[in-house]
């Protein structure tokens, strides 16, 4: 008897170890991966306003300055990943508006007046250039949940132009803006997967706006949820909805860039529809 139990035991004990050595293991994520990502789109302006000078006119773009179409949307990012929690993001989105309205009143930039019925081209540039990074709290290859900061290189530029050339504002601003980030991912099964992501600060002082030269206060909101599906084992296509919005509000005290008394007031709205692919390159370990 004492035999057989001890036959019956080895036995079991083989058949334990053949199992769990043909159990499949589940993959790792690769030590380093490297990936792609586009979106293309359209962009519709919420709202948009810009005062120059303390005694300018409010001037709203959208009622003032034709900006009621919607307008193309892209933006371009390359990610590295390393042991799959470690991220390192850079993102560049352009987003130019040009339009060309008569005005409707009496409108007040940056001490010069244009008369109501001047016809008027306006330009709005604000494309920007983001370096992000990330950290994982999550493992595997189907969640995350990711927080990081981002540094931010805005490029902004403003002309206000009569259409016979004999008027003319502009103004520009270039400085970095820390921002604070997170990111999620979660799979549905089959492919699918539903995420977010967003960079964001509020910003009360010329120093964390990187401005020694202004008393600004300034505020960035660039949020996004997004639906998507593996198209191949390097291909995902999502669809996505953002808002990006925010600006600033301040005096500068840069004197060969100003005719009025320094003051601005920038504050913008736009919300995107786009849709987006994502390549990573086939090699990691």
């Amino acid at each position: 008897m004492h035999r057989h139990a001890a036959v019956f035991g080895i036995l079991v004990s083989l058949s334990t170890f053949t199992v769990q050595a043909q159990a499949p293991t589940p993959p790792d994520e690769p030590r380093v991966q490297l990936k792609f990502v586009g979106e293309m789109g359209f962009l519709d302006v919420l709202a948009h306003s810009l005062r120059q000078g303390s005694d300018g006119t409010l001037f709203r773009y959208t009622d003032d300055g034709g900006q009621t179409n919607l307008y193309n949307f892209m933006r371009l990012s390359a990610e590295l990943t390393l042991k799959g929690r470690h991220s390192v993001v850079f993102l560049y989105q352009p987003l130019a508006i040009d339009t060309q309205v008569v005005l409707k009143r009496d409108v007040r930039i940056d001490a010069l007046d244009f008369p109501a019925g001047t016809p008027l081209d306006v330009g709005y540039s604000f494309p920007f250039y983001r370096a992000s990074y990330l950290y994982d709290l999550l493992s595997g290859p189907d969640r995350e949940l990711s927080v990081g900061v981002s540094l931010q290189l805005r490029n902004a530029n403003y002309v206000f132009t009569s259409a016979d050339g004999t008027l003319r504002r502009t103004a520009r601003d270039v400085g970095p803006v820390p921002l604070l980030k997170v990111r999620g991912r979660w799979g549905l099964g089959g492919g699918w997967w539903l995420g977010f992501e967003a960079d964001g600060s509020y910003a009360p002082t010329a120093i964390i706006n990187g401005d020694s030269d202004s008393n600004t206060t300034g505020a960035l909101l660039d949020a996004s949820l997004r639906g998507g599906v593996r198209i191949t084992e390097n291909v995902d296509a999502f669809l996505n909805l953002r808002y990006l919005g925010g600006g600033a509000r301040g005096t500068s005290d840069d004197d060969e860039e100003q005719f009025g008394d320094g003051f601005t007031s920038n504050w913008i709205d736009t919300a995107t529809i786009s849709l987006g692919f994502s390549y990573r390159l086939p090699w990691g370990s």
